[in-house]
């Protein structure tokens, strides 16, 4: 299970609005108002005051906890898995303290302490631990209070994983078929998760065909279409070859992972904006051009889109598709992951892990 945004915002909401909150550390002074709540993904509207300086309620601004802020903190967790805020935030957004409590007050989130290893030159001791939530759906405390669980566990705190992307330049002739009206962020995010994909392949033993009018992408100064691993022509692949009308209908599909001539461990749309529709419709149209084969169709597009994907992956048209959904943390968990470790020999259904099933 994944946690959204949107699951966040909800439970904050279901606070009670005419009381005070305290936060964690009972050292820190001062009181926290939720003002108001703007569903499904924020902003939360709080104020915050410290009595102790002279400042009141009455006297407090209005302050905003950002979606961007809830989304990366919503992207960080998953069950029983200690997250530290200030890590996950760095010295971003002056809310996140609030909104760790606030968190904190709600049935799911715990507050825990686990120990962490410090390693200085090449001895390693055990130290106290630093503030963690931790999210344990299926063990809610009372709302409104704070839960602090006692734990053994100890935190290692190397660095967090990165996904590092070289140059790239997306050229004026790219997706000039339905994507042209996208501004060059979005353009550009969209060629680096296509880039993402490509070395992922690379590194599982896979070829990768990216749609023909992407070809024109430079990457690391070369065209996406000279990097290894990338498929040059659809009519010279032995598995779709013989298959005329589905090489037309796979053309411009975003991504589609070949392996050893025999198998397709995935076909892959990438969506950056509200598209998905339009994605399944291109896969569907695909399968319907190709003999039954087993493989995996995949909507990649960002976390926050996953509502979108759940309902419009549930329609009747796309049943025979058993459509899939990746998210761009999970594409960077994994290309990081490929850029750190080169993983060798894993099977194609380690792909399962960080994909998932409309239900």
């Amino acid at each position: 299970m994944r946690v959204t945004a949107e699951n966040l915002v909800s439970s904050i909401n279901q606070l009670n609005k005419n009381r005070y909150y305290n936060y964690i550390n009972s050292s820190t002074k001062g009181l926290i108002q939720i003002v108001r709540v703007n569903l499904p993904e924020g902003p939360i509207i709080i104020k915050r005051w410290d009595s102790s300086i002279g400042q009141s309620p009455a006297t407090a601004k209005e302050e905003s906890i950002s979606s961007q802020l809830i989304w990366r903190v919503a992207n960080a967790f998953q069950e029983d898995m200690p997250i530290n805020i200030d890590r996950v935030l760095g010295a971003s957004y002056n809310t996140r303290s609030v909104f760790e409590s606030l968190l904190a007050h709600t049935p799911n989130f715990h507050v825990t302490y686990p120990g962490r290893i410090e390693t200085i030159k090449s001895y390693s001791t055990i130290k106290s631990g630093h503030k963690h939530l931790v999210w344990l759906p299926d063990q809610p405390h009372e709302m409104g209070t704070i839960n602090i669980i006692k734990t053994e566990r100890i935190i290692s705190e190397i660095p967090s994983q990165h996904a590092i992307y070289e140059s790239l330049t997306v050229k004026d002739d790219f997706a000039t078929i339905s994507e042209h009206s996208l501004d060059i962020k979005i353009q550009r995010r969209h060629a680096q998760i296509q880039v993402a994909l490509v070395q992922i392949g690379l590194q599982l033993g896979f070829r990768t065909w990216v749609a023909q009018n992407d070809k024109s992408i430079i990457y690391n100064k070369k065209r996406l279409a000279e990097i290894e691993g990338v498929i040059p022509s659809l009519n010279d692949e032995k598995l779709i070859m013989a298959h005329p009308d589905a090489v037309n209908a796979a053309l411009l599909i975003d991504c589609i992972w070949f392996k050893n001539g025999r198998l397709m461990p995935a076909v892959m749309e990438i969506e950056c904006t509200t598209g998905i529709t339009s994605g399944l419709s291109r896969m569907k149209n695909f399968q319907d051009k190709f003999p039954p084969f087993p493989t995996r169709y995949t909507i990649v597009a960002a976390d926050e889109d996953r509502p979108k994907f759940l309902k419009e992956a549930s329609k009747e048209q796309f049943n025979t598709l058993k459509p899939m959904f990746f998210p761009f943390s999970a594409v960077e968990e994994l290309y990081s992951l490929c850029q750190r470790r080169k993983i060798r020999g894993v099977s194609e259904e380690f792909l399962d892990s960080f994909m998932e099933y409309v239900n």
